[in-house]
């Protein structure tokens, strides 16, 4: 049976045919969540759909309230009308006369309220979302500025962003994703701003979508929209916790997609330094955050190449100038250096994915396991040289100084290729490797933006803003990559 197709019938005058239409498609009784009130209202049969946990009580007792005052003149012309316009005041109501809107109305949260001999039934939004408040993002805190982040909840994302835009150009564009879990996807973007193309086509992917359900959220719908390729780790979207990062995207050019149920929201296009930048950079004095950039560069640098140069140095020390000769080891242990190498990364990664899952309280207990009794002990019984520690320790605090959580893992993965390529063929496969990664890193785009602008192609005043955090009042300019409609952010500003 196609329930979709069935779905896709109107509501009828006949008041009990839709209440067995919608008890069959609900699960009524067998649902203890979906609630059906039935009651006698001015001599007209009345029933009320919701879910519980996803209503407000306080709201729909006054709106009982207000119902059963209603005498039968009120509802002998024009009933709908009536309690539209005369009873049912101060929240949004709809009428709607297909059965498919009522059911995603009534899953979405929303009541529908049906009256005997209607052929439309009243949607009230009287939703009150099982959520937590909005607090700072764990990933992505600052030392000053605000504390406030997206939640699971896409209304209450919309307000966040809303409260810190107020134009009336801000769209936010609704679509529902997945046949079986309807779930809420907004596109938001500011019209007078943003290229109208890529608007388009982002929403077209989007629209194209068929699957029954995006539990996984902006991840799943960042695979359709983009195309999931295996071989390629780097992240061609961005995402962010913070509706001020948000709020600065949008005014850029971007386009912002939220989903429901997800904290984070997809930013898009994206290029490889859009990953490399943290709003603790725009919460300092220009030169504070300048400073801060290159120490993160320096971070992100050391994360994915300082390993493979060293291991490549270690192999061939016999090669190296005096003033070099540091960089080798003393004392190589009872296994090789590439075994303890790769060794040294798989168990980091095995500590962090540890981490996660180790209750709040344990993770102590953890770290003191980790440091002490694997990684002392394996020294001292000669599994791993004390530089391969060094060496990991610096890489891993490179990776965890990375801003996006997603560039992190893909310079992982990129250095575990480089390490390949160095036990392979020592420097030459060094070079081979970086050579590889940086091919890949040109020929990628995000929606049409090449990954290395404004390097690759280059723009020279656009890449001045990427290395230096240059002061607000000089940088009035849009990305001019991004096409956008105003490329001109302060007309009475400072010129560039």
């Amino acid at each position: 049976m196609d329930n979709s197709s069935e779905r896709n019938v109107k509501v009828s005058k006949n008041y009990q045919k839709n209440i067995d239409y919608l008890n069959r498609e609900l699960g009524v009784p067998d649902n203890f969540d979906i609630v059906l009130r039935e009651m006698s209202i001015a001599g007209k049969k009345v029933a009320i759909y919701s879910v519980n946990g996803m209503v407000n009580t306080q709201v729909v007792t006054m709106i009982l309230d207000a119902l059963v005052d209603l005498e039968r003149a009120d509802l002998v012309v024009n009933a709908l009308h009536t309690l539209v316009k005369g009873r049912i005041v101060g929240l949004q109501v709809s009428e709607v006369d297909t059965m498919d809107k009522i059911l995603y109305f009534i899953l979405s949260g929303p009541m529908a309220l049906f009256v005997e001999g209607q052929e439309k039934a009243i949607i009230v939004d009287a939703r009150s979302f099982p959520a937590r408040s909005p607090d700072e993002p764990d990933i992505e805190r600052v030392t000053r500025g605000a504390r406030d982040g997206f939640t699971e909840t896409l209304i209450f994302n919309t307000a966040l962003i809303r409260r810190r835009l107020r134009d009336p150009m801000l769209r936010m564009k609704l679509m529902q994703v997945g046949g079986r879990s309807k779930t809420d996807v907004c596109v938001a973007y500011i019209e007078d701003i943003t290229n109208e193309q890529l608007v388009n086509e982002i929403t077209e992917e989007i629209q194209k979508i068929k699957i029954d359900g995006i539990p996984m959220a902006e991840k799943s719908v960042e695979e359709f929209i983009l195309g999931s390729k295996i071989w390629n780790p780097y992240p061609r979207v961005r995402y962010t916790e913070r509706p001020d990062v948000a709020a600065v995207h949008l005014l850029e050019g971007h386009v912002v997609v939220l989903v429901d149920t997800s904290p984070s929201v997809m930013i898009a296009p994206a290029t490889f330094w859009s990953h490399t930048q943290h709003a603790e950079e725009y919460r300092q004095e220009p030169i504070v955050g300048a400073y801060l950039r290159w120490v993160r560069f320096m971070g992100i640098f050391a994360a994915l190449f300082l390993l493979p140069l060293w291991l490549a140095c270690a192999l061939n020390s016999h090669i190296l100038p005096e003033w070099l000769q540091f960089v080798g080891v003393e004392k190589i242990g009872k296994i090789g250096l590439i075994p303890q190498v790769f060794l040294a990364e798989f168990g980091v990664d095995l500590v962090r994915m540890a981490a996660i899952h180790t209750p709040g309280p344990l993770t102590v207990a953890l770290g003191l396991i980790a440091t002490f009794m694997i990684g002392d002990v394996a020294i001292k019984v000669g599994l791993f040289s004390q530089e391969i520690i060094v060496y990991i320790a610096v890489v891993t605090v490179g990776t965890f100084a990375t801003p996006s959580y997603e560039l992190a893992q893909a310079n992982r993965l990129a250095r575990l290729f480089l390490l390949v390529m160095v036990a392979l063929n020592n420097f030459i496969g060094f070079v081979i490797g970086a050579l590889i990664l940086f091919f890949l890193l040109w020929r990628t785009k995000s929606f049409g933006v090449p990954y290395l602008w404004p390097l690759l192609p280059l723009d020279l005043k656009a890449l001045g803003t990427v290395l230096v955090r240059s002061p607000l009042p000089i940088k009035n300019k849009r990305p001019s990559i991004l096409k956008p409609k105003d490329a001109i952010r302060q007309p009475e500003g400072h010129d560039e």
